[in-house]
């Protein structure tokens, strides 16, 4: 038996065919083009699933269910996007539109909620309690809790991006002042090196910024190796960010396991190690047994296969 997974986020809609092991048969993407039209985005998902059989060789009538996992509040009863800030949509069908296109029962998650239950599925599944945190257009928060996603009683549980980090901060996208996702996010990271960069022209940073054009996620983490003061900083302070609202979240629900996952969580222990020892240091707990702090192990792939087998 195979599933469709759809990971629609802000920079790109990524989908794949996942058999019922959480096995990925064949994956590819297309960008989001956030916005324009929804449509046209929907549009886009059906004709990527189709590109998906083709490649595979497995019909759409072989396949079980389709799943996606989008960004923002989610009513995964009905299949509406209730609401979301980062790809523009407020009360949208999901379910009822993308299912007409493809013939197909279609389910819906929270992208944050399928990412930490394919990443529990194929990583976590001896856990009773497991918070994986994403790290990327946003932040992302799911709480899988003994073997199913807790989404609260109206699907809108886990919004931790949103809970304020600094008040009156930094302006997020959902219309607060001072989320977590405004600091934490790779958007935020993005910002935070230019910003740095600007203000330190005499940084090998700026240098290569300036050579290169572009700024990615990974910009500060690369330059701060290679000894830049500057980049150092900025990563410093980034994963402090993390770790702050991180303390918070292990503070309130105390997980046997928390994930850190999105593209970022590549950069490995240099993310890892100073996260982990900021919470050490500022978590309430002192004497029990510690949550256990991670990277992801399936990296992106985790939003696919858990909008895959979500609604099976």
């Amino acid at each position: 038996m195979h599933y469709i997974g759809i990971d629609l986020g802000g920079t790109n809609i990524a989908a794949g065919i996942v058999d019922e092991n959480g096995c990925m048969v064949v994956k590819d993407s297309v960008p989001t083009q956030k916005e324009r039209p929804t449509e046209e985005i929907v549009d886009d998902m059906a004709a990527l699933c189709n590109t998906l059989c083709k490649k595979s060789g497995i019909p759409m009538e072989e396949i079980r269910s389709v799943g996606v996992g989008c960004p923002g509040a989610i009513d995964d009863k009905n299949g509406i996007v209730s609401y979301c800030n980062n790809i523009p949509m407020n009360n949208y069908p999901m379910c009822e539109i993308l299912g007409k296109k493809l013939g197909k029962r279609v389910s819906l998650s929270n992208d944050a909620n399928a990412a930490a239950y394919g990443e529990y599925i194929k990583n976590g599944s001896g856990c009773d309690s497991f918070l994986m945190i994403t790290l990327g257009t946003g932040v992302g928060a799911g709480l899988v809790l003994n073997g199913k996603i807790f989404s609260g009683f109206n699907g809108v549980a886990s919004e931790a991006g949103h809970m304020t980090l600094v008040h009156d901060g930094v302006q997020c996208t959902c219309g607060k002042k001072g989320c977590w996702e405004a600091y934490a996010s790779v958007t935020a990271l993005l910002r935070q090196t230019k910003e740095a960069a600007e203000n330190h022209p005499e940084s090998s940073m700026n240098e290569n910024i300036k050579h290169r054009s572009k700024v990615s996620g990974r910009t500060a983490f690369e330059e701060a190796r290679n000894g830049d003061e500057t980049a150092k900083a900025v990563v410093t302070k980034y994963c402090e960010y993390v770790a702050d609202g991180l303390t918070s979240l292990i503070n309130i629900i105390e997980p046997e396991r928390v994930c850190i996952g999105g593209g970022i969580s590549k950069e490995g222990d240099y993310l890892l190690n100073p996260v982990k020892e900021w919470v050490n240091n500022h978590e309430y707990n002192r004497y029990c047994p510690k949550t256990a702090i991670e990277t992801a192990k399936l990296f992106n792939d985790a939003g696919i296969i858990g909008a895959a087998l979500a609604g099976r």
